[in-house]
């Protein structure tokens, strides 16, 4: 697991940073003055109460939101303004709350869907699935065990399941950077156990990025090597779990005695 890093403290050049990020909904202010960084191999923690902003924030990361301040740099280039789809391309992708699956395709139709090619409209793209595409998504399936179901229409899979195809649908393009939201939520815990293997996996054969926002705060203390806390839209802390476990200010505002 990569070596924590400290906000502010790193030497070497972040694979994402987002400096003072200000998001208003109408007169709330969902995000103010975030600061947020991930470093290459990095598997970052976003927890904090409902409402906090967690999701606002990894909307704006990955450009499904445009912020009202403030700036995103992703592999060292501005991407403030660049639109989601093209985010895609160039090496992030992202996971949903809610999960984001088409019921009337199979398993492996699905995660053909999710290659991004320039150029191909989306009804082109199962019609437009290369060999390396094709080898690509069933080795996808079988690191997470899904082989077996392949043919099996999605909206038959249990919410495990779906989540599982979310994860693999991420990874089809070979991304730097995938921002989970909410990726226990809605699984069992015996496949909870199975999904944190897959994600450890991934991250050390592949050398994936991983932002993952998380109310199962074993799952997420398991996993991380550091974890951001977001409260009232504003960061509250950032660290090692170690740390964070130990915050006074983060105990009273989230984790309870």
């Amino acid at each position: 697991m990569a070596t924590p890093v400290i906000q502010g403290s790193g030497t070497t050049t972040a694979l994402l940073t987002a400096t003072g990020i200000e998001k208003r909904f109408g007169g709330v202010r969902a995000l103010q003055d975030v600061d947020f960084r991930v470093e290459p191999g990095e598997i970052v923690g976003l927890v904090g109460p409902n409402g906090s902003g967690k999701s606002t924030l990894l909307a704006c990361l990955s450009r499904a939101h445009d912020v009202d301040a403030g700036t995103i740099r992703f592999d060292d280039r501005d991407i403030t303004r660049t639109r989601a789809k093209v985010m895609a391309r160039r090496g992030m992708t992202r996971t949903f709350q809610n999960v984001k699956v088409f019921p009337e395709l199979t398993v492996r139709e699905n995660a053909l869907l999710a290659r991004q090619w320039d150029g191909v409209k989306p009804w082109q793209l199962l019609a437009a699935a290369d060999p390396a595409t094709g080898e690509r998504v069933d080795h996808l399936l079988e690191l997470t065990e899904m082989t077996r179901l392949a043919g099996e229409f999605a909206g038959n899979l249990s919410g495990g399941q779906k989540r599982l195809l979310e994860l693999v649908m991420a990874l089809v393009s070979k991304p730097r950077l995938v921002l989970l939201d909410e990726a226990s939520s809605g699984v069992n815990p015996t496949l909870i156990e199975s999904l944190k293997g897959y994600i450890r996996l991934l991250h050390e054969q592949e050398g994936v990025s991983f932002v993952i926002v998380e109310h199962n705060i074993g799952f997420i203390f398991s996993l991380a090597s550091r974890i951001v806390v977001l409260d009232g839209g504003r960061v509250l802390a950032d660290g090692s779990p170690d740390d964070i476990r130990h915050n006074q200010e983060v105990i009273d505002a989230y984790l309870g005695a």
